[in-house]
Order: C-alpha cells, then sequence, then structure tokens
C-alpha cells in the first residue's frame, strides 16, 4: 500500500471552491462543523464530502440507478487508477485518496450501500440494517479518521460506532418520510414483535403507540453507540476534537428532538435549530481535552472490515507536534489528578 503523505494537504482553489459549494447545498450541519477543522483537514473533508454527495445524486437523480450504480463504479476505477473523470468532485477525491492513502474496499463499502438502497432492501434484524449502516456512513467516519491522520484501530472503531449511531438517528428521524416513498428500514423482526405489519404501515403511516415504541428503541440503540463513539474524540488530533465533538453533539440532539415529540418521527421530522447548534459547538468548544481514554472495546461485528481495510498495512504513531502535544497534556492532567488524590 502507498503510504499516507506527510505533507500538507492542498486542492486548486477552484476545486477547493466547487466543494465548498456542494456542501452548501447538501448538509449546514456538515459545513459548520466543518469550518472548526484546522484548514488542510477541512480541505479534504470536503473533498470526501463532496465525491459522497456526487455518487449519491448520480443514483438518487438517475432515470435508470442501476446505470447510475454502474457510473459510480467506473468513475472510482478511474480514480484508484490515478485518472479521475473531468468532475471537479473526481479530481478533489482522488487527490485526498492519494496523499492519504485510501485504501479502495472504503469507497467501494459505500457504493455498496447505495446498491442496497437501487435495491430497495429490507433488514430482518438490527444486525443486518447495522450492515447497511456501515457501509453508507461507517464509512465516511473511517475515512475521516485517516484524514485527520489516525489508523489506531479503538480510534476507527469508535468512528464506525459514530456512523453507525448517525445512521441510525437517520433512520429514527426518517421514518414517516421514507415510508411516503414506500420503504421501510427498521428492523423487520422489531416490527413483529411490536404487532406492525410492515404492508400495512406502508399502506397508510400512522405515528401509533407501536410504531413509537419502536422508534425509541432504535434511538436507544443509537445511544449505547453514542456514547462508546464518543470516547474515540479523546484518539484524535487536538485540533480536530472540537469539530468532530460538534458534529457528534449536534446529531445527537436530533434524537433528542424526537424524544420530544413523543416518539413521533412520523408526522413530524425533527431537526435542530440553529440556535441550538450554535449552543452544542460552544459546549464542545468549552470541553477541547477529553480525558476519558477511547474504549477499547472491539468494533461492532458489522464494521470491522472497516477498521481492517483501513488499519492494514499502517503503522501507529501520533501524526506532527499537535498529536504529541495533546498526549503530553493528557498525561500532566491525569498526573495531576493522581497527585490530588493522594494528598
Amino acid at each position: 500500500m502507498q503510504a499516507p503523505s506527510t505533507d500538507s494537504f492542498a486542492l486548486d482553489p477552484d476545486l477547493r471552491r466547487e466543494c465548498e459549494e456542494a456542501i452548501r447545498a447538501g448538509s449546514k450541519s456538515f459545513l459548520a462543523a466543518s469550518m472548526l477543522l484546522p484548514g488542510s483537514t477541512r480541505m479534504a473533508a470536503r473533498a470526501l464530502y463532496a465525491f459522497c454527495r456526487a455518487t449519491d445524486d448520480l443514483v438518487d437523480e438517475s432515470a435508470d440507478p442501476a446505470r447510475g450504480l454502474a457510473e459510480i463504479r467506473a468513475r472510482l476505477d478511474a480514480i484508484y487508477r490515478g485518472q479521475p473523470r473531468d468532475h471537479a468532485a473526481d479530481r478533489a477525491f482522488v487527490a485526498v485518496v492519494e496523499h492519504y492513502a485510501l485504501p479502495r474496499a472504503l469507497p467501494e463499502a459505500l457504493v455498496e450501500g447505495f446498491e442496497w438502497d437501487v435495491q430497495a432492501r429490507t433488514y430482518q434484524d438490527c444486525s443486518e440494517l447495522c450492515a447497511y449502516s456501515a457501509r453508507v456512513a461507517s464509512t465516511v467516519g473511517v475515512m475521516m479518521t485517516l484524514i485527520m491522520g489516525v489508523c489506531d484501530r479503538a480510534v476507527l472503531a469508535r468512528a464506525a460506532d459514530l456512523g453507525l449511531a448517525m445512521q441510525l438517528t437517520n433512520i429514527a428521524r426518517d421514518v414517516g418520510e421514507d415510508a411516503r416513498r414506500g420503504r421501510i428500514y427498521l428492523p423487520l423482526d422489531w416490527l413483529d414483535e411490536a404487532g406492525i405489519d410492515p404492508d400495512a404501515f406502508l399502506a397508510d403511516p400512522c405515528p401509533s403507540p407501536a410504531m413509537r415504541a419502536t422508534v425509541e428503541r432504535l434511538l436507544n440503540a443509537a445511544h449505547i453507540l453514542y456514547a462508546r463513539a464518543m470516547t474515540g474524540i479523546a484518539g484524535l488530533p487536538l485540533t480536530c476534537r472540537m469539530a468532530i465533538r460538534s458534529a457528534a453533539l449536534i446529531y445527537r440532539e436530533i434524537g433528542r428532538e424526537i424524544e420530544k415529540s413523543g416518539h413521533d418521527s412520523v408526522t413530524l421530522r425533527a431537526h435542530t435549530s440553529t440556535r441550538r447548534k450554535l449552543e452544542l459547538i460552544a459546549q464542545a468548544a468549552s470541553t477541547p481535552f477529553l480525558f476519558q481514554p477511547v474504549s477499547t472495546e472491539p468494533a461492532h461485528p458489522e464494521v470491522r472490515f472497516l477498521v481492517e481495510a483501513a488499519a492494514a498495512g499502517r503503522i501507529h504513531s501520533p501524526r506532527g507536534v499537535d498529536a504529541k502535544a495533546g498526549r503530553m497534556i493528557e498525561l500532566m492532567a491525569l498526573s495531576e489528578g493522581r497527585r490530588r488524590t493522594a494528598v
């Protein structure tokens, strides 16, 4: 495998501008969080987002989604040959792939998730739903972690956890919207246990007590993942922690808004207000140093292939003065805590 570059990542100004425009059109939450990243990392993250957005749109907006998938795979082939098609997102993404030595297995898994959407798959249980979430969300979290210069398996596992938590939150939020498009992502065995007939629900989506309880159950699963994922932030460079913590807090807040609505995500679609986002960013800024150790709990079974693909062949070591300084601050804080306990 080609080694990641130790130089600072840079993009042509025109490509950088086009990536920023893609984010403004696609995700204000990601835009807000990315503003908190250091310059070169922010640039790479936006290039990654622009490619993910472009490929998602190619499937969603295509008259023939299968043809859209074939086009995505052809473009990915060209990117990994170092000869990207003449699309701004592709030209930006090839720079990220080459600079950070992103394994092809990661974007390929993302495309596989798009394929499952095209196939209108349903998911029998939560494990199958996590397999889907791993592909459409954890892939991005793992690639972001590599962009931040971290390849430790425990930190990668927590990034994958965060992707799972965010996607489960998405699914909990969009139950009604998905149903009106003829889709259901909730685990079928959960629906069966709650006495919900999927076909009847799709024919007449309504926020029954049973459906509210199922949405609550999904959010509870997401909360467990958020708690474990947040420990991984301590394994990131200091300059990146505030951005990732902000993104996690903002997304987790969507689940709390669903809770406030009595878990009705059929007639309502929860969102986080701009004011609340700013409050959460301020909260993230007030706790820049996280001394809780990174959880070493094994990666979720459905994301292990991503963690192994990302970590394979890489040497784990802090990159740059920032990572070393962060570790020194943590050791000093822990030492001070032990001294006070002893006194």
